[in-house]
């Protein structure tokens, strides 16, 4: 039988009132009889249930979810999912708080963060591009114990936690997997795009892709990357620019988002030949464009899944507890237009 409170205060010769104390770190209790009743636990092996003992005093969690506010369907659809999230928050005894900041001013989410820092959060799961002020804030975040975990792109330099998403880098190669056999013998130029290459998941999968086209398909060209830093317009003139300065594109990856900016300009005023179309996140857009035919492939992850696994994660690392990485492993997905669900 696994050991209990009562087993603890018997061996030490206390009361039951004077064990919580020590497991909950009370005051009111002398040095020595401290270290008795830490004795005692050593010596029976008693593991403290957290969940149990936090249900019983009715514990709280406060956790906030900090995103980019972009018009982006893989956003939107993320967001969603924090709001119901938050919906059923009272069940799951935590307070959940959803902040958007501006992807282009970095001081809006320094300041975002500094407000969850002063309001005494336990966790906050960050959406946000790795920079020098973002280090830093994550720093202060962990100076007051707060769990702070990084979706969808990491913050390797950074004190973050843990990172919740994709493994970005395996993404690109199997971006370039598919691209290499949807082109297996023609020789030609890809066209790589994304919101913008300060962001970690972009930079991930950019280095999967190269890696595995420099190994396996040295017969296509793989193009320096175009960034559309949320502007639709600016995709559309990057591909325009790009298709006029290169013969024989064959092929588009997009890293992030900017999917729709690409679909329509290809369908107004892309080149005659067919291109092979790969991009991420299986959105309203993406999925319609499958059906469609006007892209070939798109590599995703379940957004669901990422909420649900940032609010158990940040949870643990509160109470200290070790995490299933079995559990939150985020798969990533290839949907064709052959497996649409």
């Amino acid at each position: 039988m696994r050991p209990t409170t009562i087993d603890i205060a018997n061996e030490a010769k206390v009361s039951l009132a004077t064990v919580d104390r020590v497991l909950n770190d009370r005051a009111g209790v002398s040095p020595t009889t401290q270290a008795r009743v830490n004795d005692a636990i050593k010596k029976l092996g008693y593991t403290r249930d957290v969940s149990a003992a936090n249900l019983a005093r009715k514990r709280q969690y406060k956790f906030a979810f900090v995103i980019p506010d972009e018009q982006s369907q893989f956003l939107s659809t993320l967001v969603t999912e924090i709001e119901s999230a938050a919906a059923r928050g009272m069940a799951d005894r935590a307070d959940i708080q959803l902040t958007q900041f501006s992807a282009n001013d970095p001081h809006t989410l320094v300041s975002a963060l500094k407000k969850i820092q002063r309001k005494q959060f336990d966790g906050v799961a960050i959406m946000a591009p790795e920079t020098p002020h973002v280090r830093d804030a994550i720093s202060e975040l962990k100076k007051h114990d707060i769990a702070v975990a990084a979706l969808v792109s990491g913050q390797p330099g950074s004190e973050c936690d843990h990172f919740i998403g994709i493994n970005n880098v395996a993404a690109g190669r199997t971006a370039a997997v598919l691209m290499g056999r949807m082109l297996p013998e023609k020789k030609g130029k890809i066209i790589v795009l994304t919101n913008s290459m300060q962001s970690h998941d972009s930079v991930d999968r950019r280095l999967g892709f190269d890696e595995v086209m420099t190994e396996r398909f040295a017969h296509l060209e793989v193009l320096p990357t175009l960034e559309g830093h949320g502007d639709n317009d600016r995709v559309k003139q990057s591909l325009r620019n790009a298709l006029k300065a290169n013969t024989a594109v064959c092929g588009v990856y997009s890293l992030s988002s900017g999917n729709r900016a690409l679909t329509e300009y290809l369908r107004s005023a892309g080149p005659s030949q067919e291109l092979v179309i790969i991009v991420h996140e299986l959105t309203t857009h993406t999925r319609l464009a499958l059906q469609q035919e006007s892209i070939d492939a798109v590599i995703t992850q379940n957004t669901g899944h990422i909420v649900r696994s940032a609010l158990r994660i940040l949870r643990a690392k509160s109470d200290q507890l070790a995490i299933d990485n079995a559990q939150e492993r985020i798969r990533i997905e290839i949907v064709l237009k052959e497996n649409l669900a």
